[in-house]
Formats: structure tokens, sequence, C-alpha cells
């Protein structure tokens, strides 16, 4: 008998790691899973993110925590600063996952704009549980509001989700 179909986060690392800074607060990844995992019944939370090898404690770190690290190769541009967009890998690892029917529904965590067409797909396929926005309302992409899918701020649950040492 086959396992029930669980559901998957697709994170956009570096969305979530600037727009946290932004707002002035460290993450505790740990409770970050965990809290996917009770609040959301994931079985797996892919984590799409730039590989700069100074910071492989923090890979292992995040692995430790039970995030699926998915890496992209940076580039870096004119005044040395890396950049590792992972958009479009996200976007295509979510929708073959759709189409192989890996999941019951996905949770999005990313406040990009670029991801309203994956939004509007899983909601076309039934597949959209929420979005996980790491940007406070006035911050996240107009055009991830104009799909109308349910958006779950995380500066809402800071208290519960902040690194506390």
């Amino acid at each position: 008998m086959e396992d029930e179909l669980q559901n998957i986060a697709y994170i956009d690392g570096a969305n979530l790691d600037k727009a946290l800074k932004e707002l002035g607060w460290p993450l505790d990844y740990n409770r970050f899973y965990v809290w996917l995992r009770e609040k959301y019944h994931i079985k797996r939370a892919y984590l799409f993110i730039g590989l700069i090898p100074k910071y492989k404690g923090l890979y292992t770190y995040l692995q430790e925590s039970g995030f699926t690290l998915v890496f992209k190769e940076v580039v870096y541009d004119g005044s040395s600063k890396p950049k590792g967009n992972c958009d479009a890998d996200m976007v295509l690892h979510a929708v073959c996952d759709a189409y192989e029917n890996n999941f019951s529904q996905a949770i999005v965590v990313a406040s990009d704009g670029d991801y309203a067409s994956l939004v509007k797909f899983l909601l076309d396929k039934q597949k959209l549980l929420t979005i996980l926005s790491p940007s406070i309302k006035e911050f996240c992409s107009v055009l991830l509001k104009k799909t109308e899918a349910k958006i779950v701020y995380l500066n809402d649950k800071k208290t519960q989700l902040e690194y506390r040492k």
C-alpha cells in the first residue's frame, strides 16, 4: 500500500534571509522546520540556496535542522557580491513534483512576484496550501497578492520562530 502523500515546502533561501534581515530578527531554522512539520504536515522542505564554500557550516546546520538543500552555483557581480538566483530552479522543481504527483499540497516560502506564475499553476492544480511571506504585508509582492492565494506573514510568527540564545 502506497504511503499517503504529504505536503512539501519550497523555500527561496535568499528571499527568506534578506527579508528577515530587513525586519531585524534571526530565524531559528530548527524551530522553523518543526513548525512547518507540525503546522503544515510537510514531509520535506526544499531550501534553494546559492553555494558559497565559506558557508559550509551554515549548510550543515540547515541540513541537520531537516532541510533538503538545493544548491545553485553563484556568480559575482561587478562589486564582488554573490548572486545565486534560485527562482527558476525552484519553479521547475515544484512544477515537476506537481506533475509527478509527489505531494498533496505545496507551501511556497517567498515574497517575490517572480513566483506568481508558480502560485497560479499550483492553484489551478489545487496543489497550493499557502504562501509563507518572509516580508511584511506592505512589502510582499502585489503579484502574489493578486493571485488571491492564502498568504501567511512570517513576521506575525516571530515569537514562535525567532532565534534565541
